[in-house]
């Protein structure tokens, strides 16, 4: 008789051979085996029915703002809301302070995350003039999840803005390059758009055509180069049609605020949804929609970016830009999957599947024997209220409070590890870091 460590017993598996019932077998923190169950032995038996069981979602963008921005989150509380929405795993970005421009500043917040975060984790390394001729050293350091680079709004030495700069980044990097792309030449043109105390003015100023220009001369910058790019959090209807040619080169990610959320709501929410690039009209959010049910988009990415209260109430535009989202991404998607706008299993390939396939994460992103038992457990028919206080983040807030959505993360569990179960941590931070096929040691 087969024993296992694990066994999650009674669940409807979703994985690249569709949706079943079928129990999942745990040894040493990785799938041993998928089936029928019944007459295995298990250190610990999981009940799962009338739940599905995920590939365990990975947020690719998220800014956990450690070190020195800890007031706003850090790793340990940024990875508290991921693990309590069913986040498995989560990519942070460089604008920290120091900024993660180097072996040094990675190698401490990997130190920093490891045994500390509740989930699994990389880090972009930024992508900057001083540091564009070792992209591709960086790129494969332990823990990297691959070179970020600011096209727009950003400031210093994260603002890459011009075409040889970003030119200088791609002949150097092996790996897929993220970018934020907004034409910070039209950014600033236009500042004088912005209106004192009108979050609304946001898209305006920071509007379709600064997104699609950028995107335009980012694609095209990447084939002289031959690299590969990863283009963050699309925002217009535009874009999306522009990259349907260019899909050889680019891979797409969309957010779930950017599908959900519409310039129509900065009259309720105000400066709580201002981001960047811009939640806009109506027609945007129905065109990234498009680009989603088309298989344009690749990824989902929650572009989780806290800020406390009190800094965002501060008249637009002395207000910064960001939201959070980490522990909202799962279940605002589920509501849009049983609202009928795309399937579990498309959620799922924009959130395991996908990672693995565009970042090359290494035994993560599948149900299949021999990779890290990285479990997303849902209940896709329970109704839940969010609201501020269910935030594991420092901000303690969320644009959804009080949106009623049906489908809900259970359970949260990593390299076999239940860590989540019924909205409670129940164990202690073992975060490890994702490897990569393309830089395996």
């Amino acid at each position: 008789m087969a024993v296992f460590d694990s066994v999650l017993k009674g669940g409807v598996v979703v994985n690249h051979d569709g949706e079943g019932a079928r129990d999942i077998g745990i040894v040493g923190g990785r799938i041993a085996e998928i089936g029928d169950l019944g007459r295995a032995g298990a250190g610990e038996t999981i009940d799962c029915h009338g739940l599905h069981i995920l590939p365990g979602v990975v947020d690719s963008q998220v800014h956990f703002r450690e070190p020195g921005l800890e007031h706003k989150e850090d790793l340990e509380t940024g990875s508290r809301a991921a693990v309590l929405g069913g986040v498995t795993a989560v990519f942070e970005m460089p604008n920290t302070k120091p900024l993660t421009t180097s072996e040094t500043a990675l190698a401490d917040k990997v130190a920093r995350a490891t045994n500390r975060m509740h989930s699994d984790f990389a880090f972009w390394v930024g992508g900057t003039r001083d540091n564009a001729a070792i992209a591709g050293e960086l790129e494969r350091l332990p823990g990297a999840a691959g070179i970020k680079v600011f096209m727009g709004s950003s400031t210093g030495d994260l603002l890459v803005e011009d075409d040889e700069g970003v030119a200088a980044i791609l002949r150097n990097t092996r790996r897929r390059a993220a970018f934020h792309s907004e034409d910070e030449f039209r950014l600033r043109q236009r500042e004088g758009l912005r209106v004192h105390g009108d979050p609304a003015s946001h898209p305006v100023w920071r509007d379709e055509i600064a997104a699609l220009q950028c995107t335009e001369r980012l694609v095209r910058i990447a084939r002289q180069t031959g690299a590969r790019i990863h283009v963050l959090h699309v925002s217009t209807a535009e874009e999306m049609d522009f990259l349907v040619a260019h899909k050889d080169v680019a891979t797409v990610e969309a957010t779930p605020h950017h599908l959900t959320l519409t310039a129509d709501d900065y009259a309720r929410l105000g400066t709580l949804i201002q981001m960047n690039p811009p939640v806009r009209a109506a027609r945007h959010r129905d065109g990234i929609w498009r680009g989603l049910v088309h298989g344009v988009v690749d990824v989902l990415g929650s572009d989780h970016a806290p800020h406390a209260l009190d800094e965002k109430a501060k008249p637009y535009p002395a207000s910064p830009s960001g939201m959070t989202g980490v522990q909202t991404l799962v279940p605002i998607m589920l509501d849009h999957v049983n609202a009928g706008r795309l399937t579990l299993q498309r959620f799922v390939d924009l959130t395991s599947h996908g990672p693995n396939r565009i970042f090359g994460m290494a035994g993560k992103g599948r149900i299949a024997a021999g990779y890290d038992a990285d479990l997303t457990v849902v209940d896709m028919k329970r109704r839940e209220t969010i609201s501020n206080e269910q935030a594991g983040s420092r901000a303690g807030w969320t644009p959804y409070d009080g949106r009623q959505v049906t489908g809900w993360p259970i359970g949260t569990i990593v390299r076999g590890i239940r860590v989540m179960w019924e909205g409670d941590i129940v164990a202690p931070g073992q975060g490890r870091p994702v490897r990569f096929a393309e830089a395996l040691r």
